[in-house]
């Protein structure tokens, strides 16, 4: 019942859009044309569609998305934010009329109901045309934007820096989502990028893949090749535990965590499990705190008062930890003060506008500290947008990101 609900929803959806088509090609003189756009558009439905319920069943089959069913899926996103667009601005221009119409009807007045059909074909003509920007936008991130890194530079200043570690870089890269990645070269262009930045210290905070550990196994001698002098680190995120796919037992679900804790360790990142390391630098110390995933509405594997044990109430204090709710519920407020969080896990939905003194993505309303360095309480925290992606295979506005922050001591 709630499949027929929904497709009933998408239907009157997209009949109300079709019938903003008809307006549009209504002075076309070749009834051929206006019957090959008409018919186009609905079996252009029909087949996404059928190809969707086909995506879907094989996924739950075999729990991968199949080549089709990710195309389909990347065409449906394109054309519902398309559609919904177009239908926006008809549907403004529409209940516009509709209010004149009532109002005219309350007057008595003679031109009630007077409908100027150019006034509505010239309007369906600026929704198609604004709506092709979110389409070429959309087209532009699947194809192009998931693999179009871009480094977000922060310099950050503490109070209680120790002086050795005015200046220390750290490279952070998040949700690589090995699972996903189709083209080696462009994945190897990102991973340079990481290197060329020359980072002190380098950290991963979380979803190295999407579910099972041989998905990063093509990857692992290419993320191995990045080094810092003072480290590789990482945490797990929650798509690292397996949680998201059904397993015959719980020992092979307990042994795909082992392997890709084993695979980390071969490229050469030591990873945190609710843990500390010192990180030294001319006799001066930081500590690094990793805490496994803790996530508000996701799951909480981690033990943050585990991890800050044997950590010194004085030091200075950088927490990796995979979800920005835990900085939210658990670490802004905390008595022992942790300076810096880095997390990622948001993608940043992989859709959204930034520019210069702007940004908005949807996902605010779910996590309101979503991209870049936010403080509360004399602490600080960096959201990473994400290296890789998930289930929409693209990005659109909202690239993926190779972190690079600089500590500095503040005067």
């Amino acid at each position: 019942m709630g499949f027929f609900v929904v497709l009933l929803f998408f239907f009157l959806f997209d009949w109300y859009v079709f019938s903003a088509i008809r307006t549009l090609t209504s002075g076309w003189e070749s009834s051929w044309w206006r019957l090959g756009v008409h018919a186009s558009f609905w079996t252009m439905h029909v087949v996404l569609i059928v190809l969707m319920m086909w995506g879907f069943d094989q996924m739950q089959k075999t729990h991968k998305m199949g080549a089709w069913g990710v195309m389909a899926g990347n065409a449906w996103i394109t054309v519902m934010i398309t559609q919904l667009v177009f239908l926006l601005i008809v549907m403004g221009g529409d209940l516009v009329r509709l209010a004149e119409g009532a109002v005219h009807w309350m007057r008595a007045d003679a031109q009630a109901g007077h409908f100027i059909p150019e006034r509505r074909k010239f309007l369906v003509q600026m929704a198609a045309l604004t709506a092709s920007i979110p389409f070429a936008g959309f087209v532009y991130g699947i194809l192009k934007g998931k693999y179009d890194y871009t480094v977000h530079r922060h310099f950050l200043k503490f109070k209680d820096l120790p002086e050795a570690f005015h200046g220390f870089k750290i490279v952070q890269v998040s949700d690589v989502h090995a699972g996903s990645f189709d083209d080696f070269e462009a994945v190897k262009r990102g991973v340079e990028m990481i290197k060329a930045e020359k980072g002190d210290l380098f950290v991963f905070t979380g979803d190295l893949v999407n579910n099972e550990a041989a998905e990063f196994e093509p990857w692992q001698e290419l993320f191995g090749s990045i080094k810092a002098p003072y480290g590789q680190f990482s945490v797990l995120g929650n798509h690292d535990y397996g949680d998201y796919m059904p397993w015959p037992d719980a020992e092979l679900k307990r042994q795909n965590l082992e392997t890709l804790k084993q695979m980390q360790a071969r490229a050469g990142y030591r990873l945190l499990l609710d843990e500390h390391a010192d990180i030294e630098k001319d006799g001066a110390r930081i500590q690094l705190i990793g805490i496994q995933n803790w996530g508000h509405g996701f799951s909480q594997y981690g033990d943050f008062e585990k991890a800050l044990s044997n950590v010194a109430p004085d030091s200075f204090k950088i927490l990796l930890s995979h979800d920005p709710s835990h900085f939210e519920y658990q670490v802004k407020d905390h008595p022992q003060l942790v300076h810096l969080t880095l997390s990622g896990h948001t993608h940043g939905m992989q859709m959204g506008i930034e520019i210069p003194g702007f940004k908005w993505s949807p996902i605010k309303y779910r996590y309101p500290r979503w991209a870049g360095v936010y403080e509360a309480n004399g602490r600080m925290l960096n959201v990473n947008r994400g290296f890789g992606f998930l289930g929409f295979r693209g990005r659109v506005g909202i690239w993926p990101e190779i972190t690079v922050i600089e500590l500095q001591r503040a005067v």
